[in-house]
């Protein structure tokens, strides 16, 4: 797993103290950003046997946005092989197996009205807010990457919004360096003690917004759920969520993309940020989405300037 550091990493660009440095990688990054969401499209035969091209093209923009959505050919097979291989292919091997996830550590993300996993909001057809997955995990073990497949669609809504945690970093340090300060802070977003899904006690679970791994990679662990979320009281961590809420709900910001997956689709991602929209099924349109959370990065995505 990779351990998350804090602002004591001066050789990151991360580093609230990384002057120059910093300011080389953002120009960089924000010159080579995909403008749109079409933009971090890209067609693939077969996501179980990409080939060399496809591979390249879908890596490449996870290295600019830390995403990227491929269109593959396979429409509705509900084959895990598909996920799977996707996953393979990027190099990642350690998948976050929580307890309602299938035998492989997949998780089937769809409406279920009977069961324990009603009571849980992903298997439900309601609305889910900004978040990165796993942010209520013990910081020994954050979602580094985080992939979707879709099998089917809702017959009405269900599209996601996206944006890169880089780039939310971008924006709240540019508009006041002490937010990222305030935000690496170790008691910034508090899991409070409570149950354990599937039984046992969870003690509470403290930790930062923006952490540095030890290679260097922003990770950032953030939801903008109001319940079962305790954030830190200091004026200056307070204006800071304040102002990321304000960058995530900017209808015209030009880093949010929204759109809607189709069957054979699938995201590639660094854990990025992202929500979801409430959504209506039918029987010809029940949505059936793969999950799939690692704690591992994608592969050859290391942040370069």
């Amino acid at each position: 797993m990779q351990a998350a550091e804090q602002t004591n990493n001066t050789k990151s660009v991360f580093s609230p103290n990384s002057g120059d440095l910093y300011k080389r990688w953002r120009d960089k990054k924000l010159s080579e950003h995909p403008e749109n969401i079409a933009d971090l499209l890209v067609e693939v035969n077969d996501p179980r046997s990409m080939s060399n091209s496809e591979y390249e093209a879908l890596l490449d923009l996870t290295q600019k946005a830390n995403m990227a959505i491929y269109i593959g050919n396979t429409g509705t097979d509900p084959s895990p092989e598909i996920p799977m291989a996707v996953a393979n292919r990027f190099g990642l091997g350690q998948i976050n197996k929580n307890w309602l996830a299938d035998d492989n550590g997949l998780t089937s993300l769809t409406v279920v009205s009977d069961g324990v996993r009603k009571n849980y909001i992903p298997y439900t057809n309601r609305l889910i807010h900004w978040h990165t997955d796993g942010y209520y995990n013990a910081l020994d073990k954050q979602i580094h990457a985080l992939n979707l497949h879709v099998v089917q669609k809702a017959a009405k809504g269900g599209e996601n919004q996206l944006m890169d945690h880089e780039i939310a970093y971008i924006l709240l340090r540019e508009k006041n360096p002490d937010f990222i300060r305030a935000l690496m802070d170790d008691d910034v977003m508090m899991i409070p003690a409570g149950t354990k899904p599937g039984g046992g006690v969870r003690p509470d679970s403290p930790g930062p917004v923006f952490s540095i791994t030890d290679n260097g990679n922003l990770h950032m662990r953030y939801t903008a759920r109001a319940r079962n979320i305790e954030w830190s009281q200091d004026p200056l961590v307070q204006e800071a969520i304040t102002y990321l809420q304000e960058i995530l709900n900017d209808e015209n910001s030009a880093y949010v993309f929204k759109g809607l997956l189709e069957p054979g689709m699938g995201l590639i991602s660094n854990n990025v940020l992202h929500d979801r929209a409430a959504f209506t099924d039918s029987e010809e349109n029940k949505r059936h989405y793969y999950r799939a959370r690692y704690f591992d990065r994608l592969t050859n995505t290391d942040t370069r300037i």
